[in-house]
């Protein structure tokens, strides 16, 4: 999907073969899900070509998943576009990031970090036997600038923002893109996967979007205005090296 990828393995045991198996895993997710390749299921189900009766059973559980995540956001998350494709995007790459974080655990790993295009999974420790850090970009300086650094263990970061490919989050309800308002919302989650989903559907809401954050238990959150200006939850203080 046009992302880079990096897995970082810190246990004794590691082999080149399960980096294999892991980016393996993650060219499928691709071929499966991608908007942009038109040989992809999403594509041909976006063109008609593959109805629910033949969807396979990936796409049918992020289906579910998505359905599931518009309720419990009140409908700012959505995967039929304004144009009324299907783009499972904002939900995707979280939930593949925690498969192939369960594909390592269930192998024997459990000191490991994952980032995809920017969405992270952390188990256990580095090589140094230190907790992961996981570094919040500048939305004005994404390519020079950290604004933060999080002390991450057993747990998903994601973050929302219109930095690097544009404004390309729209409001479900008024079926345009986002105010602009906000420019940047990092969730610290139970999982990537429940980071992912929620940081879309907050980034989506402007700036109520942080006070959702707040009320969700188990999730602290960290958004930027277009003028600077933060604004954190209750606890995200607690990952802050």
């Amino acid at each position: 999907m046009g992302m880079t990828i990096t897995v970082d393995i810190a246990d004794a045991h590691v082999t080149e073969e399960i980096f294999e198996t892991i980016f393996s895993y993650f060219t499928y997710v691709d071929e499966t899900f991608s908007t942009y390749k038109d040989t992809s299921e999403i594509s041909k189900i976006n063109k008609g070509l593959i109805d629910s009766q033949g969807y396979s059973p990936d796409m049918r559980e992020v289906f579910i998943l998505s359905e599931e995540t518009k309720k419990k956001t009140n409908g700012y998350f959505d995967i039929k576009t304004p144009q009324g494709k299907y783009d499972p995007s904002g939900l995707v790459k979280g939930w593949a990031i925690y498969n192939a974080a369960k594909i390592l655990l269930e192998k024997g790993f459990s000191r490991f970090y994952i980032d995809a295009g920017g969405d992270i999974q952390t188990s256990g420790t580095n090589e140094h036997g230190e907790i992961w850090s996981v570094g919040i970009r500048s939305p004005f300086k994404p390519e020079t600038e950290v604004i933060k650094v999080l002390s991450i263990k057993d747990k998903g970061v994601a973050t929302s923002g219109t930095y690097v490919r544009g404004n390309h989050i729209y409001n479900p309800h008024s079926k345009k893109p986002t105010d602009n308002e906000i420019v940047s919302l990092t969730v610290v989650g139970p999982n990537v996967y429940e980071a992912d989903r929620f940081a879309t559907a907050a980034f989506a809401m402007g700036k109520k979007g942080i006070m959702f954050i707040e009320n969700l238990d188990g999730f602290e959150g960290y958004s930027i205005d277009k003028n600077g200006i933060a604004t954190m939850t209750t606890h995200f203080n607690s990952y802050i090296k």
